[in-house]
């Protein structure tokens, strides 16, 4: 392990999802409890305005329930519960995003908070402003930063809040298909107005945390869940892990993890 390895930051993706039925509060509880030093989680809204904590813009692949987000009424959320990832249902039910933010409050742990589109990859009316609202009424934006894979959606979260973190989500498919380098990443991010750089993990490397650390911006890898994968991202030093396995990455980060 590099020297560099303790300093590397791990963050629960979605909760934990190899650990726990993802983007529950269960999950949540349990990756505080294990010591990560980042929740990660997705956000969609609901027809009447609820921010909720999802990964999908549709209910089937992870709950008992079916349609998509955007047309269900919070209401209507509290009958569905979340599988696991073997399929078993759960007692978990679709968490809001506030109910995720009191439970990360009492800890020391940041929140890696994610803004997604709907099924159509259209931007939701006002999520950025809902997500913010709850966010700084409980005293977290510090702790926060705020994610997406689409550049405008940063560009309205900034508008909002001209001093909060955020990072533009950044995937192989994308780099493949542009035939980025590392210096179009970095570009990428600080046209959005990004403090961060989320990069699936295959396509970081040395080159690309050079060219950010060189624009100021750090990196986030997302998501290794293999020992060789993550043993390798702690070894070129990332700032952050982004792992379904947040035990694995803690030790293997040289940080055992405590038992939840």
């Amino acid at each position: 392990m590099s020297a560099a390895g303790p300093d590397v930051r791990v963050a629960a993706h979605r909760g934990g999802a190899q650990l726990w039925a993802e983007n529950g509060l269960t999950a949540f509880r349990n990756a505080l409890a294990l010591g990560a030093d980042y929740l990660e989680l997705d956000t969609h809204l609901t027809a009447d305005g609820e921010v909720v904590v999802i990964h999908d813009p549709t209910l089937e692949r992870t709950t008992t329930g079916h349609g998509a987000i955007s047309a269900a009424r919070r209401a209507d959320l509290a009958a569905a519960r979340l599988k696991a990832r073997d399929g078993r249902v759960t007692d978990d039910v679709v968490p809001t995003l506030a109910q995720v933010l009191d439970t990360l409050a009492p800890s020391t742990a940041q929140l890696l908070l994610e803004i997604k589109v709907d099924t159509a990859r259209k931007a939701y009316p006002d999520i950025e402003r809902k997500a913010l609202a709850l966010v700084e009424a409980r005293g977290l934006r510090d702790r926060v930063i705020v994610m997406a894979f689409e550049a405008p959606t940063l560009k309205r979260v900034r508008a909002l809040d001209p001093k909060i973190r955020m990072a533009l989500l950044v995937s192989k498919t994308r780099v493949s298909r542009e035939r980025a380098v590392a210096g179009d990443l970095v570009a990428w991010a600080r046209d959005a107005g990004a403090t961060h750089l989320g990069v699936e993990h295959p396509v970081v490397d040395a080159a690309l945390l050079a060219a950010a650390r060189g624009a100021g911006l750090q990196v986030a890898a997302w998501t290794a869940n293999g020992e060789a994968d993550i043993k390798r991202l702690v070894e070129l030093g990332v700032d952050v892990v982004i792992s379904d396995r947040p035990d694995l990455a803690l030790r293997l980060a040289g940080r055992p993890p405590r038992t939840p």
